[in-house]
């Protein structure tokens, strides 16, 4: 018995610990076991759509783009085409913030399962190039914290997203603290606008962070518009 009551002890001794340092860990950094599945998860992101290379464009689409005079039509019609053939949980581009040393893989959807895999787009919203808003949303204390930081980001700090189709620079306008329900953070304002989402504050679902930013720079992907340009035009 006094056996059994030590070891009892000592199991509870090692979890008290591992408590907290998990929890110190998480206040530091980041949740690790969330990490770790993280981790697991994005090993197995689908990642087809992030090249044409793997997807190639197709001869219909190819002619499609040839018959399309101005740069701003082609990248709309790649666009609306990757929208359409995207999957639930499946990569469509990477998102890169500077600022903050942040660069992951963005999914299509938030679910709870494509936000294991890192931040995710949703798909209410449009993909970068139609001149409307894109909205992508992340964790910030676990699932490796891809958006822990945005609340560093102030106003003239660049986000870029890369796409199969192009890289787009967009230029943070400002953040603003709102409540879950405000779904007009990803209405439409005429303009191409990059929404980033994420709970508000640290360790609590409350509130959201959102950060606004503008399309600054477009930048087709080589390879992709100008080979499908009929030679009177290129």
């Amino acid at each position: 018995m006094r056996r059994l009551l030590r070891d009892i002890s000592w199991v509870l001794i090692i979890a008290g610990v591992l408590l907290v340092v998990d929890a110190g860990v998480t206040l530091i950094w980041q949740e690790p076991v969330t990490a770790v599945v993280a981790m697991i998860k994005r090993s197995e992101i689908d990642k087809r759509f992030l090249s044409y290379r793997r997807t190639p464009l197709t001869t219909t689409d190819l002619h499609a783009l040839g018959a399309l005079h101005t740069l701003d039509q082609r990248v709309s019609y790649l666009a609306r085409r990757e929208q359409r053939q995207v999957t639930t949980g499946a990569a469509i581009g990477r998102i890169e913030i500077g600022k903050i040393g942040a660069s992951f893989d963005v999914v299509q959807g938030t679910d709870t399962s494509s936000l294991q895999k890192g931040p995710g787009h949703y798909p209410s919203t449009a993909f970068p190039g139609l001149g409307q808003t894109v909205a992508i949303a992340g964790h910030r204390t676990t699932y490796l914290a891809p958006f822990r930081h945005i609340d560093r980001l102030g106003t003239g700090d660049q986000i870029v997203l890369r796409m199969p189709y192009g890289r787009f620079t967009y230029v943070v306008e400002y953040h603003k603290i709102v409540l879950p329900t405000a779904l007009w953070v990803t209405r439409n304002v005429g303009y191409d606008r990059l929404v980033l989402s994420a709970c508000n504050p640290l360790y609590s679902a409350a509130q959201r962070i959102i950060v606004f930013a503008r399309l600054a720079e477009v930048q087709p992907a080589p390879g992709t518009l100008h080979a499908a340009l009929p030679a009177s035009r290129a």
